[in-house]
């Protein structure tokens, strides 16, 4: 039995080490696995931002507005006027 004993704790150390490296493995790929879906959604993102901006600018041209004064056109800037 002493024998045994003696043998059981380094196996269970082994066993231990091997487990909490499978599971360090684990959480390693879950998280690579979360950020590139993160990363992939940001650029998704990105590229829906640079799609909306470019309709925007491109229903300002229709609209003429490209060249007309910035700000011109605020509910809040004629309330500043109105106020001041």
């Amino acid at each position: 039995m002493d024998g045994q004993d003696s043998e059981d704790p380094k196996q269970s150390t082994a066993d231990m080490t091997v487990f909490v490296q499978n599971l360090l493995q684990q959480m390693q790929n879950r998280f690579q696995t979360m950020s590139d879906s993160i990363v992939t959604k940001i650029d998704e993102m990105g590229n829906r931002i640079n799609e909306l901006e470019q309709s925007i600018n491109d229903l300002r041209a229709e609209m003429g507005v490209e060249n007309s004064p910035a700000g011109g056109t605020k509910p809040e800037d004629s309330k500043e006027e109105g106020s001041a």
